[in-house]
């Protein structure tokens, strides 16, 4: 389970430069049109509720995420329709990704992956051919370290007891972050319950956990982060998800 923060430990390492090219925002306004279908109102609406806490964190304009649920919600004319789409396929080394999307032109969309995959030695697979080897899971990660390093204020006692209590199905406290994850339809009741309690995750979302990882040497394994991360700049994926397992040693080398 380890991986996940550790892979988001490298994403959010180049989250300037992503910032810089206005990817992040364009991504997160994305999230916040498909999820404001359901409903303009986060109160109602624990989707858009999830999106725009996400924007809220990476200091997207106040202005920016009332348009998006504007276009969302179909109160802007001639705004873009996105669709969510995901693609199944293996990376070097068999390694099996899920490509989450947020497209508004599905052709584009599938030859920019396809190409991606391809050009690192990976393909893509039939609907199917890997959804299988992973769950839906709630997930929650809180930095015990701020950006200058310095320890936070938070207890991990006092938070892994809560999110037990609030139903989590497990905790992991590791050296830099503590990890909760949930089943699905528990995602709600848990944030709830940190909430309550005065945790605040640096992350919150629905993921997809692998069911088994897979352990590759150093070098097979950077060239797989190679091609996840070639995947991620595209700007039509939202999440690349991996059954790669992330030791200390792989991160070292490819950071």
């Amino acid at each position: 389970m380890s991986g996940h923060s550790k892979w988001s430990t490298i994403k959010h390492r180049k989250g300037a430069q992503d910032a810089a090219r206005g990817k992040i925002f364009t991504r997160l306004a994305r999230e916040i049109q498909i999820a404001a279908r359901q409903g303009a109102d986060p109160e109602m609406n624990f989707t858009l509720r999830l999106a725009i806490d996400r924007a809220r964190a990476q200091n997207m304009p106040k202005d920016n995420i009332e348009r998006a649920v504007r276009r969302g919600a179909g109160l802007e004319k001639d705004a873009a329709v996105f669709e969510e789409v995901t693609y199944e396929g293996y990376g070097p080394h068999g390694i099996a990704m899920l490509i989450e999307c947020l497209t508004d032109n599905r052709n584009r969309t599938l030859a920019d992956v396809r190409h991606t995959l391809s050009r690192s030695n990976g393909s893509l697979g039939q609907q199917n051919s890997v959804a299988w080897q992973f769950t839906s899971k709630g997930y929650f990660l809180f930095n015990l370290q701020d950006e200058e390093g310095n320890e936070r204020d938070i207890d991990p006692d006092e938070l892994f007891m809560a999110a037990l209590d609030g139903g989590a199905e497990d905790v992991i406290v590791g050296d830099d972050a503590i990890e909760v994850y949930t089943e699905r339809n528990d995602f709600a009741l848990v944030l709830q319950a940190l909430e309550e309690a005065d945790f605040k995750p640096d992350e919150s979302q629905l993921t997809m956990q692998p069911n088994r990882s897979v352990e590759l040497g150093p070098d097979e394994a950077v060239s797989v982060l190679k091609l996840i991360e070639a995947l991620d700049e595209l700007d039509d994926v939202n999440n690349v998800y991996h059954n790669l397992e992330l030791t200390d040693e792989v991160v070292a080398q490819f950071a």
